[in-house]
């Protein structure tokens, strides 16, 4: 891996000493090509992944093409050397230009997830790529071909040999790259691996941004549109066969509310296919549900009944034996509270946990227990929502949506907390692939900050500082005579 590493590098160097312009001429290229040829990357996407080909389509490819389009068209603003005026510039430092520049880590390393194999880390590579980087590509499980095939279209758009390498699959593929040393690290997954990933960096002192975990809460306010909600909740949780970090698994609402979007929820789920569970999620969502149950929650499955009863469903508790070992329905726990591990865990599986509070406090309270912060959704009548969504600790909040409106190219996303830190995409992840470079140009003669210091000196910033920054115009004016008295001193 150290040779690869190496290799990088000297092509990293040609690659951005050329212009901005002429790496996003390669990227457009590359954009037309992916439109062209898009149902052909729909076979390499992980065949474990429960959706369909138009699914695929929706959730990988056409949002790669917008963040690569958003690229030709606003990266080369974003990345431009910023010029700072006379303005703010302190007056002793007269004659000192200051230009900012974002130049290029160097060999960035982007370690992908296995639900999203192309949309998460082909955004990132693209961005990378944009501002100058080379990229090292650890896929995630079964991410490797849709991986492989984009870097292949980006070599026939004109990507330089030896800028993109794509590593196997396995975990030891990203140790190694981070042991022979890259300048960045972006890492997306579980915050569980994301700790492990920073031990490692933490010996090196390498930069990261750690997209992890999610266990996304939605607020459903009294008077909102319940029909809406219940078919964003139930969107939610069957999207890409729930293995999606924002992914709705707790909900906040009164029981007045609760009462009413619940047989609607369950009608929606009660009609979305089994996901088919690895057995460690499936012995999670065994835990989860045995917690739930022993703390007093009502466990209740989409597809237990064909209708409600008085409670607006019926209570699910078949025998082990009974279950499918690796199928699950979507799973509702009724009665939740914050202290439950449904309402702490992260999961890929169809579950929502739902919990009464009584007021908007009570709900901020019981939110706030869970450590994660990926995203939150607020419905509600547009102006009560907001008011809320100010009040979350997430890195984005939606109102009135859920999911769809994040994958904008436009627009950061990240997590706070334990869903981790810095953020992907839209102009902010563009600088989260960059560096920052100051360089500072003295203008004329001046060498007075050369001269040693005497009393006169004291007296002068004693009196440069009372007339700059003291209260009142008597205090500034007195100051600026100590000042000048001073000056006359120093020559």
């Amino acid at each position: 891996m150290e040779s690869q590493i190496r290799q990088l590098r000297e092509a990293q160097r040609e690659w951005s000493a050329m212009s901005i312009r002429h790496r996003l001429r390669i990227l457009k290229r590359a954009r037309h090509l992916l439109a062209a040829e898009a149902e052909q990357f729909i076979p390499d996407i992980s065949p474990d992944l429960v959706r369909s080909p138009a699914d695929t389509l929706a959730a990988e490819v056409l949002p790669v093409l917008a963040a690569c389009e958003f690229l030709e068209r606003e990266a080369g603003f974003i990345l431009r050397p910023r010029i700072l005026g006379r303005r703010g510039l302190p007056l002793w430092l007269w004659g000192v230009r200051s230009e900012i520049h974002r130049v290029p880590m160097g060999v960035v390393l982007i370690i992908g997830a296995s639900n999203y194999p192309l949309l998460l880390a082909g955004a990132q590579a693209l961005q990378a790529l944009a501002a100058g980087n080379a990229v090292v590509w650890k896929p995630g499980t079964g991410g490797r071909a849709v991986a492989e095939r984009l870097a292949r279209l980006l070599a026939r758009a004109g990507l330089p040999d030896g800028l993109l390498l794509i590593t196997d699959e396995s975990p030891d593929a990203a140790q190694q790259a981070i042991a022979a040393g890259v300048d960045k690290v972006f890492f997306t997954g579980s915050a569980a691996t994301g700790r492990i990933v920073m031990r490692q960096l933490a010996e090196t002192l390498t930069p990261s941004v750690m997209e992890l975990s999610g266990c996304d809460a939605v607020f459903v306010l009294d008077g909102a549109d319940l029909h809406r909600a219940a078919d964003a909740l139930a969107f939610g949780v069957a999207l890409n066969g729930s293995a999606t970090c924002m992914a709705s698994r707790r909900l906040f609402a009164t029981s007045t509310t609760l009462s009413a979007l619940l047989p609607l929820l369950q009608e929606k789920l009660r009609h979305a296919p089994q996901v088919p569970l690895p057995l460690r999620t499936r012995h999670l969502l065994d835990q989860i549900i045995a917690n739930a149950r022993a703390r007093g929650a009502t466990i209740l499955d989409s597809q237990a009944a064909a209708e409600p009863t008085s409670n607006a469903a019926a209570e699910f508790t078949p025998p082990a034996a009974a279950r499918p070992a690796d199928n699950a329905s979507s799973t509702l726990i009724l009665n939740a509270t914050p202290d439950m591990l449904a309402m702490q865990a992260d999961i890929f599986a169809p579950l929502l946990s739902l919990c009464v509070v009584e007021s908007e406090a009570a709900a901020l309270a019981a939110y706030a227990r869970c450590s994660y912060a990926l995203t939150a959704a607020v419905f509600g009548a547009e102006r009560e929502a907001l008011a809320l969504a100010r009040q979350l600790e997430a890195g984005s909040v939606l109102v009135n949506d859920l999911i769809a409106p994040t994958v904008d190219p436009r627009v950061p996303f990240g997590g706070r907390r334990d869903s981790g830190f810095g953020v992907t995409r839209g102009a902010e992840g563009l600088l989260e692939m960059t560096a920052i470079k100051v360089v500072l140009v003295r203008r004329g003669n001046d060498k007075h900050h050369y001269a040693k210091s005497s009393d006169a000196h004291t007296d002068f910033f004693a009196g440069y500082m009372q007339a700059s920054h003291g209260k009142g115009l008597g205090t500034r004016w007195r100051g600026l005579i100590r000042a000048l008295k001073a000056a006359t001193k120093i020559g």
